[in-house]
This record gives C-alpha cells, sequence and structure tokens, in this order.
C-alpha cells in the first residue's frame, strides 16, 4: 500500500496522466496567469485613477472658474474625471465661437450637445475599464467544464485500464482517478478566484461610472451658472 500512495501522489499523477488532460491542466493553467495577470493590472489602473481623481475634484470644488481648470488640465492626465471636463469644456468653446447662444432656446440646445459630448466620453472611459476583465468572465464561466473535461478523460482512461487489466483493483484505478480530481480541483482554482475578482471590478466599474455621472451634473450646472445666463 506505500508503494501505491507514492505512485499516485498528485505529481506522479500528473506526470502519467494522458496527453489530454495534460492539454487540459495547461489550458487551465494559462488562463489562470492571464488573469491574475489582469487582476493585478486593474487593480493599479483603479488605484491610478483614485490618485488622480482626488486633486482635480479638489481643484474642480475650489475653483470657480472654467477656465482655470482648463488651463491646469495637463496636470491631471490620468483623471477619468479631467477627460470628461476637457470633452464638456471643448464643446462649450465650440458654443460659444459659434454666437448662437443668445436665446433661451439655442441655450437649452447647447446643453443638449454638452451632455450628449459627457455621455459619449463616459462610454468612452468606462471601455478602457472594462478592457481585458472578459478573461475573468470566461475563465469563471468555462474553468470549471474545461476540467471536467479532463475529469472524465481520467476516468474513461481508469475504466479502459480495468478492461486491459481484468481487475479494479485499486492499483489499476488510482491513476486515472488521481488526475480525474486533480483536473477538477485547477478548474474550480481558476474558476473561482476569477469569478470573485469579475465581480469585484465589475462594482468597481459602477462606483466609477456614478462618479463620473455625479460630475456630470455638477459640471451641466456649472456651465449653465458660468455660461447660458439668462
Amino acid at each position: 500500500m506505500d508503494n501505491i500512495a507514492v505512485n499516485i501522489s498528485g505529481w506522479e499523477a500528473l506526470k502519467e496522466a494522458s496527453f489530454l488532460v495534460q492539454l487540459t491542466l495547461l489550458i487551465l493553467i494559462s488562463l489562470s496567469i492571464v488573469c491574475w495577470g489582469v487582476a493585478l493590472s486593474k487593480f493599479q489602473q483603479f488605484k491610478n485613477l483614485k490618485n488622480a481623481n482626488l486633486p482635480f475634484m479638489h481643484l474642480f470644488e475650489k475653483t470657480n472658474s472654467l477656465d482655470q481648470i482648463y488651463d491646469s488640465k495637463d496636470r491631471f492626465a490620468g483623471s477619468n474625471l479631467a477627460r470628461l471636463f476637457i470633452a464638456g469644456f471643448d464643446e462649450m468653446k465650440k458654443l460659444a465661437e459659434s454666437k448662437n447662444n443668445s436665446n433661451s432656446k439655442d441655450g437649452l440646445a447647447g446643453i443638449d450637445n454638452i451632455e450628449r459630448v459627457l455621455r459619449k466620453q463616459m462610454d468612452t472611459e468606462i471601455a478602457i475599464l472594462e478592457s481585458r476583465i472578459n478573461w475573468l468572465a470566461t475563465t469563471g464561466s468555462t474553468g470549471p467544464f474545461i476540467g471536467l473535461f479532463g475529469t472524465v478523460w481520467g476516468i474513461m482512461t481508469s475504466f479502459h485500464k480495468i478492461g486491459q487489466m481484468g481487475s479494479a483493483s485499486l492499483a489499476v484505478v488510482a491513476p486515472g482517478i488521481s488526475e480525474a480530481l486533480i483536473a477538477t480541483a485547477i478548474g474550480l482554482l481558476a474558476a473561482i478566484p476569477s469569478v470573485m475578482l469579475y465581480n469585484y471590478f465589475i462594482s468597481q466599474i459602477k462606483k466609477e461610472e456614478m462618479n463620473m455621472n455625479n460630475f456630470s451634473i455638477d459640471f451641466i450646472n456649472a456651465v449653465k451658472r458660468d455660461f447660458f445666463k439668462s
């Protein structure tokens, strides 16, 4: 029994596993590595975004002049709120240059234009935040099934050996069962963190979307107050 225990250790099971099971495990491990790489880059992306947004919002809340904020835009290249402000301010300057904002109707049309520009920029910023997290969703949804394929193949190998050897002893079935269980475990180890990370980043993206929505409202109010005056 001691020899059997050594022969069916995890490492030995991997070495003796069939090519398809080894390929399955390689796919799962590769997906897991990619997902952790994506997760680390996303953690850094959200950290940098927070560090860039805080000083910009401090300037926006403390400064009454939109022109002064715009002149300082180069200091906040990493801020999505700053990019939102720049997009809205550029549209506001175009409206000012058109000299068609003299009456209330044109002013309301100008506000609509600015809101559309802000919405478009928000969509761009959200797309940037959502980039690459599809790897997390894909691994989370397919990982268990890829592992299940390895599990089924390992069990089929065990039955095939039973047929060849004419015996269902532990020495015959243990290697196939071991590789089957390892495939299941690796599939779950790849999928579970990916799902948790995906849900976390989705919640962070929703928070950023809410922050951009709130900033857009504040910006529109500032434009109405300082630019579209009756």
